[in-house]
């Protein structure tokens, strides 16, 4: 008999699925397996379309373990930003400034 594939199922249609084709599920993440309904299985094993015997048990996970799961790839990141924030052109020295527009002296204060 092949293994179905029970991940992305809840776990009430992983067990029904299983149980229709003469398995049993083991959730080793869960003691209270009977009684999970809406979680969703993650990982199997045996792998789906794995051949065995009628009546043996697939074991099924409804949580990543620890260092699986949707963390990806994480690459270094290169070298920082330089510090400092934006940076505007200084005028030279002794060079008068001009001056601002009263509506930005309301919003941003006095130069």
């Amino acid at each position: 008999m092949r293994v179905p594939r029970l991940v992305g199922l809840m776990a009430v249609d992983a067990r029904e699925s299983a149980r229709a084709r003469g398995l049993s599920l083991e959730a080793p993440d869960r003691p209270d397996f009977h009684l999970t309904v809406v979680d969703y299985v993650v990982r199997q094993y045996p792998q789906p379309g794995a051949e065995v015997p009628r009546n043996s048990a697939v074991h099924v996970w409804f949580d990543f373990g620890e260092g699986d799961g949707a963390g990806g790839v994480r690459e270094p990141l290169g070298p920082a930003p330089p510090g400092g924030g934006l940076r505007r052109e200084l005028e030279e020295p002794g060079a008068p400034r001009p001056a601002a527009p009263l509506a930005a002296t309301a919003l941003l204060g006095p130069p």
